[in-house]
Parts: structure tokens; sequence; C-alpha cells
């Protein structure tokens, strides 16, 4: 099973000042109409960047509905040994219209 956090629960681990690596894997254009801050890797840069990120930090990845952060997530986890990672379940249009209804949507 895919290890997934809420909009909801990331919202109170961010408000709780946990340290959080937010991984955003969608494309620039995305980025530009929203983000939730975090470093933005285009899935298709993940390979080449992978020695950027903490292995052993809890990592949130993140897009615009949560199926190419789950690509991320399988990623890291079985080919780099990744094991604190957490994948924003519905993604960026989830936290809109579950935490931000003025969050920008596309």
């Amino acid at each position: 099973m895919l290890p997934e956090i809420t909009p909801t629960q990331l919202k109170q681990r961010l408000e709780q000042g946990e340290d959080l690596q937010l991984i955003d894997v969608r494309e620039p254009e995305e980025w530009e109409i929203c983000n939730l801050g975090g470093t933005l890797v285009p899935l298709e840069e993940l390979s080449n960047r992978v020695e950027e990120f903490d292995k052993l930090k809890t990592s949130v990845l993140i897009c615009h509905h949560g199926f190419r952060s789950a690509q991320a997530l399988a990623y890291l986890q079985h080919r780099h040994g990744f094991m604190n990672l957490l994948n924003l379940k519905g993604g960026v249009h989830a936290w809109a219209q579950e935490v931000d209804p003025t969050f920008p949507v596309y």
C-alpha cells in the first residue's frame, strides 16, 4: 500500500513545525500557478537529482492529483532505498478543496 498523507494532515504537520522535505514533481508551468513550497523536481528530472534529498528525512511527494507523485515515491523507494516517503493524497487539487479554498486550481 502506498504511504499517503492527506492535505489536512500535511497542513497540521507543517503548522506544528515538522521539518518535512516537500518534493513537487510537476512541471515548472504548473508550479508557477500554485505551489506549497519545497523543491520543484519535474518527474523526468528526478533520477538525475536524487542526491539533493536526505534519505533520512520525511519527504512528501506532491503533484496535481497524486499520480505522478505516486510514481516518484515508488521510484525513490525501490531504486534508491528511501523509507520515509509520503504521497500527498489528491495532490495540490485536494489541498485547494480541503485546506485552502483560495489556493489556485487548474
